[in-house]
Order: C-alpha cells, then structure tokens, then sequence
C-alpha cells in the first residue's frame, strides 16, 4: 500500500485517478481551492480533503503528490513539496505510466472528447469485451469518472491538449475528434497546436489505428491502419445516412467499410452526438464488439453529467445544461436545440471561460451566441488566470448585434431569466456555472408547478 497526495484532487481528471488509487487498496487524500459537489462525493468515498493551503494538514508519509497544472507555481503546498523534494508528477504523467500497462484508446480533440470517450466506454462496458477507463467527465451510465475491470486489456482515456498533456499517451488506438484552435495561452499560435497534434497521432503504436474526423489537416503514418468518420460525409470510411427523428430519438443507418447496419436507435439527443456515436461504434467494432451489443448500448446511452444535460423536459419547458465554453461547441449545442425544437423561442445564460480565450474569440463567441433568441452573459471565470484589459463580459456583449441581451450577476440571475419567459433555457460553460444548474432547476420547477 501507498500513501497518494492530490494538489487539486476537485479536477475531473485527479479525481478519477484518487478515486482509481483508492480502489486498489492505496490511501489517498488532497487539497483542493473550493468545495465543490465532486469533492464532497470523494469525502463521501473516505477521501480526506482539505480546502486551505495548510501543510499542517498533509500527511506525515507520502510516497507520491500528484498535481494538476492548473495549481500556481506560489501555492503554499506545492511550493513545500518542491522544497523539501517530494516525489511529484503531474495527473498526466500519472495517466500515461498507467496506460503503458493497457491496451489503450485514447480520444483526443477540441472538443468533443468526454462524450465520445463516455460512449466508447459504454459500449465495451456493456458487451464481453469490457475496458478500464478515465474520463473528462461523470458518465451518467456508470455513475463516474473512472471504470476498473482486471478482466480487460483495454483502456479508453481522453487526451487533453491542455499543457500539452496528451503528448504523454502512445494510444493503440488513437481518436481525434477536433482539432479547432483553443489554448492559444499554450500553444501561441493554431500551427503550433495542430503541431502538437501531428505527435500525438504520431505516437501510435507500431500497427496502431488512428480514426480521424473526415477533413482535419493531419496525416497518419503509412505502417498504420487509418479511418475517417463524420456525420454524413460519404467520403468518410464510417458515417451516418438517413436520419430522423420518431418518438424523441434518433434513428439512422450506420454505414461502415463492411456495410450497413439499418435502423439503429438514439435516445441520447443532439445532432453532434450522432457523430459521436458513429466514431464510438467504429472504435467498437475495431474492438470486437458484436453488432447486436453496439445496438443496445447506443439506445441505453444516457450521456456524461453536464454535456447536452436535459434537466427538465416538459411540453412548455426545457432545461438543458451543456459545459460548451468554445465557439463550435456552443455552436453546435445551439443548432441542435433548434433541431429539436424549432419553434421555441431559446434563451442561453453563458460564463466565458477564460480572459484568454475570451480575447481570441470574440468575434466568434458573439457571432454564435447572437443566434439565440435572448442573451444572458455572466462574469469572465478566470481559473488561472489573472484579468486582461479591455476584456471582459461586457466587452463580448458590446460585440452581439442581437439586441435581446442582458449581463447579470449570479445573484440577480434567477429573476431576471424567470422574466424572460423563455421556451427553452440553456446554462453554458465551464467554470462555476454549474453551481447554479440545482438553484435554477428548482426556481423553474416551482414556477411550473412541478
């Protein structure tokens, strides 16, 4: 047994691997800024956390300190742990000395990468093949962020371009979903990340697989097998063909280099999502997932907690809630709720994630928020990052030409979206909006009656 320590063990990625460790029988605890309700669902489990930079609170033996590297450089704690040199690594090395040990899959985009990973993970999950994983997010379906299963080889674990975090994965199967610019606070520029993109499709394993999204600008080594997918592009070695809708799911043929499979059913809304569901079915079947176990597992998806989140769902109103915090994911949630509902009238409440990410897409952050019927922005959630000038919420909803648009602070939030009395209600972003998704769901059920 060994003792772990987690310098923000409240991240999504440092929880699944606390939580992996303590499973195997390892003590683990960790210091996190704020409390949130993952943090207390890890007490809960008999993780001890603590919340203050107090080296009091660390315990005496620690054979491991694990660290994000969204913890600054002058955090007290990480600061006595360089000093009296402790043996310290990032979550991402961590995840990549654990997958040398598997059979990895490893899903890598922009965007993209946790419902994808979710679906891939369901589908070995609920056949024989069975896989461990780690996700970027809580799959609704196994309750969690992490899956042990000592019967299977494979791993499915998402890769994360931020910090450049991916590059530490050598994936037998390599997925890349996106590959739209973000992280420029990182990167500097597009090129250098589509760079650091190349190497990670690199990395594959010798006789490896790479599937790509139809058109990304990479280019896959010719001792590995490669594959293309999309949503409909009939280009592509995978996509999907005849889609409608019948009874609130999806329907559609998945066409593959062997066939067709007919009518295959998706409860799991969002026009993105089939595509989702093409690439997770193609892993699937590289894996040796039968095509009556796909099936079942596609319609029995239910999603990852926070993306294209259905909260309430009535005839009068809907209530969705989506972690969208780039132009394209934001643009892509909001077309599908079109898709679904076309003659509502939708309003969206945003939290900007990031000064920096604020400051490179401006233009097209207003550009696709202005297609909702009323606008509510929030504060700039800053995590890392310190304020730049010039750039704020304001600045962005000075830049929407849609004149239904309103700034609000989290306080006066509920009254005034309440007022709006719209068909449709979107909560969008990554930062602590998702504190506010209980509170709202409650004021619009007692405001229904519900």
């Amino acid at each position: 047994m060994k003792t772990y320590y987690f310098l923000g063990i409240g991240g999504i990625g440092m929880s699944a691997l606390a939580r992996y460790f303590q499973a195997l029988g390892h003590q683990v605890s960790g210091y996190d800024r704020t409390e949130t309700d993952l943090t207390k669902e890890l007490e809960n489990e008999g993780i001890p956390v603590h919340y203050e930079e107090d080296i009091s609170q660390i315990p005496t033996q620690i054979d491991y300190v694990i660290y994000t590297p969204a913890i600054p450089n002058d955090n007290k704690e990480f600061l006595f742990f360089k000093e009296n040199h402790f043996p310290m690594k990032k979550r991402s090395e961590i995840l990549g000395i654990l997958a040398k040990e598997k059979q990895l899959i490893a899903v890598a985009g922009s965007h993209g990468k946790t419902t994808v990973s979710s679906m891939i993970t369901h589908l070995l999950n609920q056949s024989p093949v069975g896989c461990n994983a780690f996700l970027g997010g809580i799959s609704k379906n196994i309750n969690s962020n992490y899956l042990i299963n000592t019967d299977s080889e494979l791993l499915v674990a998402e890769a994360d371009e931020f910090d450049r975090s991916f590059l530490q994965l050598f994936p037998n199967i390599a997925v890349v979903t996106s590959t739209d610019p973000d992280h420029l606070d990182i990167y500097g520029s597009h090129d250098e990340m589509l760079g650091n993109f190349q190497q990670f499709v690199n990395q594959t394993q010798e006789n490896g697989v790479v599937f790509l999204k139809h058109g990304l600008p990479l280019e896959v080594s010719e001792d590995l097998t490669y594959y293309t997918y999309a949503l409909d592009n009939v280009s592509a070695d995978f996509y999907a063909w005849n889609l409608r809708v019948y009874k609130g799911s999806y329907y559609f043929d998945f066409r593959h280099p062997n066939g067709i499979w007919h009518d295959i059913k998706m409860n799991y809304p969002g026009l993105h999502n089939i595509e989702n569901s093409v690439i997770a079915m193609a892993v699937a079947i590289q894996c040796g997932v039968e095509e009556r176990d796909i099936r079942a597992a596609i319609e029995s998806f239910s999603g990852a907690r926070r993306r294209f989140d259905i909260r309430i769902n009535t005839p009068e109103f809907v209530f969705i809630d989506d972690y969208a915090h780039h132009p394209k994911e934001l643009e892509f949630c909001i077309e599908s709720v079109r898709h679904l509902y076309p003659n509502k009238r939708i309003a969206g409440i945003f939290q900007p994630h990031l000064y920096t990410r604020t400051r490179d897409f401006l233009d097209d952050f207003a550009k696709v928020l202005e297609t909702l019927d009323e606008i509510i922005l929030l504060d700039i959630y800053p995590a890392r990052e310190l304020p730049i000038p010039g750039i704020s919420s304001k600045s962005l909803l000075n830049k929407i030409s849609n004149h239904n648009k309103y700034l609000s602070t989290k306080e006066g939030l509920t009254d005034l979206i309440l007022a709006l009395g719209a068909d449709v209600v979107l909560t969008l972003g990554a930062g602590d909006i998702d504190k506010l998704v209980m509170p709202l769901e409650k004021a619009f059920r007692e405001n229904l009656g519900l």
